[in-house]
């Protein structure tokens, strides 16, 4: 994992949960889901992916824990968080006691058709074997699961060097990477599409970026991973990525 990503997802995670407890327990969540899913999002994914209450969903680089807490908190579904980095998986403890696993996507500590689901938001891009990653959410869920995706997809190649280490790929890419990975298109949605997040929701993830940005802006880790979110930033705004909700399901 490059220094760019190493930053986002270990330190600069350890560190969101740090200033979420110190604003209180209703900044948890939005804090925990900064990058990986709006409520609209989880909420559609949950639906589409047929998930019920007690299903075991499987967070794949569940990050800091997030969206695996409001789906237990909303559907009552069950996760199993896996997630490279131990900063991650620290903050993802201290905020919502989750038991994760450190591990990665590509080679996941779980057995076949272990799990009623799985999804990964946002991590395709952050690896560069996203055939594996695929078929390892394929090779975890059971007969009749899907598979959820949030993924970020490119108008055109994006270079690596403009945002190290992401791998974003374009609408012809991701389809054969699917048709590799034997994964159909059940349903899919754009981002953009979705409904406006809750204004409570947002004041709440504001407050938790001034708040890193006001005790860690002087860092070159935090000054590292703004610069990548304002580049990633600049491409969604630019119209040179947007965002896709995918739910698959293996192919016949």
């Amino acid at each position: 994992m490059s220094e760019a990503l190493s930053a986002e997802f270990d330190t600069v995670a350890d560190w969101t949960a740090r200033v979420a407890v110190d604003l209180g327990h209703e900044y948890y969540i939005p804090a925990a889901c900064r990058g990986s899913g709006s409520p609209a999002a989880l909420d559609w994914l949950i639906e589409r992916m047929a998930l019920r209450p007690g299903d075991l969903l499987l967070d794949c680089g569940a990050g800091v824990g997030g969206p695996a807490a409001y789906v237990a908190q909303q559907h009552g579904i069950r996760s199993v968080l896996v997630e490279p980095e131990q900063g991650a998986c620290r903050a993802a403890r201290m905020l919502f006691d989750h038991n994760v696993i450190q591990g990665v996507g590509t080679d996941l500590p779980m057995a076949d058709a272990s799990c009623d689901g799985a999804w990964a938001l946002g991590v395709l891009c952050t690896t560069a074997e996203q055939r594996s990653l695929l078929a390892e959410l394929r090779r975890v869920v059971r007969p009749g699961g899907r598979v959820g995706l949030l993924v970020f997809v490119a108008e055109h190649p994006i270079s690596t060097e403009y945002v190290e280490d992401n791998h974003f790929p374009t609408a012809e890419q991701l389809s054969r990477l699917l048709a590799d990975a034997a994964l159909a298109v059940e349903d899919r949605l754009s981002t953009a599409e979705l409904p406006a997040i809750p204004a409570g929701w947002s004041e709440r993830v504001e407050k938790v970026t001034a708040v890193l940005d006001e005790r860690y802006g002087h860092t070159p880790v935090w000054q590292l991973a703004d610069r990548q979110a304002g580049r990633i930033g600049a491409l969604l705004s630019g119209g040179e990525l947007h965002g896709e909700l995918l739910v698959l399901r293996p192919a016949e």
